[in-house]
């Protein structure tokens, strides 16, 4: 099988979830892995430890007179062709697309191929690449309800979002020992509440600042720890700026570009403020801890804000604009900590949206596919 996608945590982490509950089912399945040549999974696809290759292929900037779009008729060509050398080459019985750059020209070769195709689609608001394929897909796997609008209905399977498997294990209570364990890795206090602050794989200005708004209203001494995953771009910045605060409160912050094992993330902290991406709200609803969802402002038709709308209503969630962030953000946070009843409530709220078996039910829609 080929699993093409990328670009963002949120395409990289279903597509390996995918290819985990593949192998975990078929040991001697070749799983090949596509991706756009410069992006996050090209690095983060082999430490997982499946191999890829890396086409030639960037997104539309949206100045129209960047070099980018002016090249993009040529990339895309280019991918085109590879990929079909290395269908050619593999013959797959069946390419999945999980969006983001690569999986466009992958996907519309496979399906010209006559080979089995299939989407796994996170979002409420389809990304441009998926509702390119939608015509041309033999089956698409939906991580949120109402993707008719975008979708042939008879193909959609509701499926939740992929989770690997030591993330969806975060479903069942966290033992004491796996807690103690975490905090030591992130090198944060046993004894003190925790907050995990992120802003997605790429970092969010704003959920930094944030970040940095507190170490500098708190000099003296944060009431709690801070795990901060400031995204990959802004890594050596926030570094260099927390090594260069002389207080208490930045000794209590640990930063960090890109976290890999999410699962000690979220095992570490008490209270989770998150931004409110598919792959993220399928996480937190697993996890089951109290969460402030920032929706980012910058995506399609502001699905980000339907997301975090789905918990904040059910009361599993509060939700922050992010032009409010920097200022509300810290106190929300020790409101929250200091009302272990609510804390209780939305723990109990967010649940009700958790789906652990979503990779085990997408790899039954592969295997449907497969034999029909």
């Amino acid at each position: 099988m080929v699993i093409s996608g990328g670009g963002t945590g949120g395409h990289i982490h279903p597509a390996l979830a995918i290819a985990d509950e593949i192998k975990r089912r078929y040991p001697q399945c070749d799983i090949q892995f596509v991706g756009a040549k410069g992006r996050m999974e090209m690095e983060k696809v082999p430490q997982a430890g499946y191999p890829i290759q890396g086409l030639w292929i960037t997104g539309i900037d949206r100045n129209w007179k960047s070099l980018r779009n002016w090249l993009f008729p040529l990339k895309l060509i280019h991918s085109l062709i590879q990929a079909q050398r290395l269908l050619r080459k593999w013959d797959p019985q069946i390419a999945i697309g999980v969006g983001g750059f690569a999986s466009g020209p992958l996907l519309q070769v496979a399906s010209r191929r006559g080979i089995r195709t299939l989407i796994q689609e996170q979002n409420s608001f389809p990304g441009i690449t998926n509702r390119i394929l939608a015509k041309k897909v033999d089956r698409i796997c939906a991580g949120f309800p109402g993707l008719e609008r975008w979708f042939p209905a008879n193909r959609i399977i509701e499926t939740g979002n992929p989770l690997r498997s030591h993330v969806a294990a975060l479903a069942s209570e966290i033992p004491l020992h796996v807690l103690l364990d975490a905090r030591h890795h992130f090198r944060l206090n046993s004894s003190r509440p925790v907050v995990f602050i992120m802003g997605g794989s790429l970092g969010a200005l704003s959920m930094n600042e944030a970040v940095q708004h507190l170490c500098k209203h708190h000099s003296n001494g944060l009431p709690f720890d801070v795990l901060w995953q400031c995204g990959g771009r802004y890594e050596n910045r926030c570094q260099e700026w927390l090594k260069a605060q002389n207080s208490i409160a930045a000794s209590q912050i640990r930063c960090f570009g890109f976290i890999d094992r999410m699962d000690w993330a979220y095992a570490a902290a008490d209270v989770i403020a998150s931004r409110a991406g598919a792959m993220s709200i399928a996480e937190l609803s697993l996890v089951g801890k109290p969460t402030i969802l920032v929706p980012s402002p910058m995506v399609a038709e502001d699905h980000q804000t339907r997301n975090a709308l789905s918990l904040s209503e059910r009361g599993g969630a509060i939700l922050l604009k992010d032009s409010q962030v920097v200022l509300t953000l810290g106190e929300t946070l020790k409101s929250l900590l200091n009302d272990p009843a609510t804390c209780d409530r939305m723990a109990q709220a967010i649940q009700q949206a958790a789906r652990p078996d979503a990779a085990s039910q997408v790899v039954d829609a592969v295997e449907a596919l497969i034999v029909s």
